[in-house]
C-alpha cells in the first residue's frame, strides 16, 4: 500500500465530485455495515436467551460502541475496521445450534444489505435516470452492494475469530461430542483433532498472520472482485 486508501478510491472513480462521493460513501457504508452486522449478532443472541448485549449497552446504533476508538482510527488511517458484540454462548437455549445461529446472524445482515443495495441499483438502472444525482446515487448503491458482499464473504472465512470459524466450530463440536452412525461417526476423530488444534496457544497468532498476509498481499481483492460481479449481475437481473 503506497498511498492512503481514500486517495486510491478517489482516483479509481476519476477524482472530482465522483471521487469525493465514492470516498464518503465508502466510509459511511463500511461503518454502517459493521454496526448493523454486530447488531445482527446481538439480536440473535437475545433471541437465543442471552441478554448480554443488552446488559453491556450494545443494542444501539452508535458505531463507536460497536467498533471502538481504535477500530475507527485504524479505518481512517489504513482502511481496516472491525466490531465486537459480547455474548455468552453458555446462555444460548439451543447450544451448538445457537452458537452457529448467532455467528451467522452478522453475515446474514450483510447479505440482506447486499440484496437491498443491489436491488435499488437495478431499479435505478431500470428507471433510466440521468444527471448528477443519479450518477452519485449509482456510486453509492454500487459500493453498498460491493462492500456488503465483500464483508459477507470475508466474515465467512473459517479462521478464528471470524464468524465462519464460529459456525464451523459449532459443527465440529456437534460431530466430535455427539457422533451418530455413518459419516458423522467417521468424521469424529478429525473433528476432535481440529478442535484440539484450534486450542493451541499459537492458533490465534497463526490466524492473525493469515489475515494480515491476505490484506498486505492483496488477497482480499478476490472478495471485492466476486462481490462486484455479484452486484452487477443482480442489478442487471432486476433491471431486466
Amino acid at each position: 500500500m503506497s498511498q492512503w486508501w481514500g486517495h486510491q478510491i478517489y482516483a479509481d472513480f476519476g477524482g472530482g465530485d465522483a471521487g469525493t462521493v465514492a470516498v464518503v460513501s465508502w466510509a459511511v457504508i463500511v461503518i454502517g455495515a459493521i454496526t448493523l452486522h454486530e447488531l445482527g449478532h446481538g439480536w440473535a443472541a437475545l433471541w437465543e436467551g442471552d441478554n448480554t448485549p443488552r446488559e453491556y449497552g450494545r443494542m444501539t446504533a452508535n458505531p463507536i460502541v460497536h467498533m471502538g476508538t481504535m477500530s475507527l482510527l485504524m479505518f481512517a488511517i489504513i482502511g481496516i475496521a472491525w466490531g465486537l458484540m459480547p455474548v455468552r454462548p453458555d446462555r444460548f437455549r439451543h447450544g451448538n445450534a445457537g452458537r452457529a445461529l448467532v455467528a451467522f446472524a452478522g453475515p446474514a445482515v450483510n447479505l440482506i444489505l447486499f440484496l437491498l443495495f443491489a436491488t435499488c441499483y437495478g431499479l435505478l438502472l431500470r428507471s433510466g435516470a440521468t444527471g448528477d444525482f443519479a450518477s452519485n446515487l449509482k456510486i453509492f448503491l454500487t459500493l453498498g452492494g460491493l462492500l456488503n458482499g465483500a464483508l459477507l464473504l470475508f466474515n465467512l472465512l473459517p479462521l478464528p475469530p471470524l464468524d465462519g470459524w464460529c459456525i464451523l466450530e459449532s459443527l465440529l463440536r456437534q460431530i466430535a461430542w455427539r457422533p451418530r452412525s455413518g459419516i458423522t461417526k467417521a468424521l469424529q476423530p478429525p473433528a476432535a483433532g481440529l478442535l484440539e488444534l484450534s486450542r493451541h496457544p499459537n492458533a490465534p497468532m497463526a490466524s492473525l498472520f493469515v489475515l494480515f498476509a491476505l490484506f498486505w498481499t492483496g488477497g482480499f481483492g478476490w472478495f471485492f472482485a466476486a462481490s462486484v460481479q455479484a452486484t452487477h449481475w443482480w442489478a442487471r437481473l432486476i433491471a431486466g
